[in-house]
């Protein structure tokens, strides 16, 4: 009896040049899980959409992959801007959308990188798609004990065994997830102001009670002993219209391509995974017993080398790329935030907004001095041009889910004539 083989797309969208290292060390993972490539169950192609901008990269830094690794797994995808453009040519040639149109889904950003893997996985008919970043990897790590202690992770494995029931799963991640570095309040910047700052570009996933206990870890996220060892998946609660989920380590079921939602962000933002987040109230959505290591400031490259560092240093406000990181994923969260508010929470909507200009009115002339930079007066700017262009980011949310229905119709046509 021939059982059907399971094919699985693992998308990264991705800039950084150690991409490769990132990727060796994943198939490497998945051959210990799987037994590849004599396992004839299951299919893995890895899918790769990358920006050559990110960090002045070259596209053989993605693409001239060793033989080697090839052989290891199924035919590799490269979601990147020749594929796309040859892609929606053609769509907007059948008028399945317009070149506007096609911007909107496939243009420049986070959110269209994610797309441009998640189109590719469908088209290729994968059953499901699990999406990692290229700063994160297969090991947890636990301070119970004097030094830390690191364990390999199960991420492929563990996705697989629950997607099946559900519609999204979503794993931990532990190390440096938070861009807040560890502060010395004093009279500059006192406590309560920083809590009121942090309060003001907040959701329900960043807040101050998370922040600071991971300020008192020096920013570090350790993994829970008790998830690494359990086997317990929970649905992931809805609040404000919302079941949060992250961008990575989140694998998405691809088998009833009707109810998969695509990525949005509104220009030169993020949280295109916040904002998928407010598509999925209708759906099953689990919380994984698997963990990624976040490297979020890249300075830890030498675990997939098998270095394992006996102590995780803090974060401190040290250096200009800490604060730089800092800066910029403030901007990027404050930018993001009047669409989420107007999505979830539109009858407190402009009290909302007018308390979030009085608390930066207050707080970012401390900030900023605290830290030494004036760039951080402009956050406020960038509220008032989000929160000017608010409708017209939810017109272009509300869009991008009609034009991806056409494009998923445009799909299944084209699969049932083949």
């Amino acid at each position: 009896m021939n059982t059907k083989k399971i094919k699985i797309g693992v998308g990264f969208a991705t800039g950084r040049k150690h991409f490769q290292k990132v990727l060796k060390t994943y198939i490497y993972n998945w051959c210990e899980e799987y037994g590849l490539p004599q396992n004839k169950s299951i299919e893995i192609h890895p899918i790769v959409a990358y920006d050559l901008h990110f960090a002045n990269a070259k596209k053989a830094d993605f693409t001239n992959i060793r033989s080697d690794l090839k052989d290891l797994v199924s035919e590799i995808y490269f979601a990147d801007a020749e594929f796309i453009k040859n892609e929606t040519d053609e769509m907007v040639r059948r008028n399945v959308m317009n070149e506007k149109e096609a911007r909107l889904i496939f243009g420049s950003g986070y959110a269209a990188k994610r797309n441009a893997v998640l189109y590719t996985a469908l088209k290729k008919g994968m059953d499901y798609l699990l999406f990692l970043d290229d700063d994160e990897y297969p090991i947890a790590v636990t301070n119970t004990r004097s030094a830390a202690v690191w364990g390999g992770q199960h991420v492929l494995k563990t996705h697989l065994k629950y997607i099946k029931n559900a519609d999204v799963t979503n794993g931990y991640h532990c190390g440096y997830i938070s861009p807040i570095p560890q502060i010395a309040f004093n009279d500059t910047l006192k406590e309560e102001d920083f809590k009121e700052f942090i309060e003001a570009l907040s959701n329900d996933i960043i807040n101050w009670d998370t922040i600071h206990s991971l300020m008192k870890n020096g920013g570090i996220t350790y993994a829970d002993p008790g998830i690494i060892t359990g086997e317990r998946a929970e649905e992931v609660p809805e609040a404000n219209h919302t079941k949060f989920i992250s961008g990575s380590n989140l694998c998405i079921n691809l088998t009833s391509p009707e109810k998969v939602h695509p990525f949005y962000n509104p220009p030169g933002a993020r949280g295109e995974d916040t904002f998928l987040s407010t598509c999925l109230t209708d759906r099953k959505v689990l919380r994984i017993p698997c963990y990624t290591f976040h490297d979020g400031f890249s300075t830890y490259n030498h675990l997939m080398d098998g270095v394992l560092p006996i102590k995780l240093k803090p974060i401190l406000p040290e250096s200009e790329k800490v604060i730089n990181r800092f800066y910029n994923c403030c901007v990027g969260w404050i930018r993001y935030k009047p669409l989420l508010l107007y999505i979830t929470q539109r009858e407190e909507y402009e009290k909302k907004i007018a308390q979030m200009r009085s608390t930066l009115s207050e707080t970012l002339p401390k900030v900023s001095a605290y830290f030494g930079r004036d760039d951080f007066l402009k956050i406020r700017k960038e509220l008032d041009r989000y929160d000017s262009n608010v409708q017209m980011h939810y017109q272009q949310f509300e869009d991008t889910k009609k034009i991806w229905a056409r494009i998923l119709e445009s799909l299944r046509c084209e699969a049932e004539s083949a």
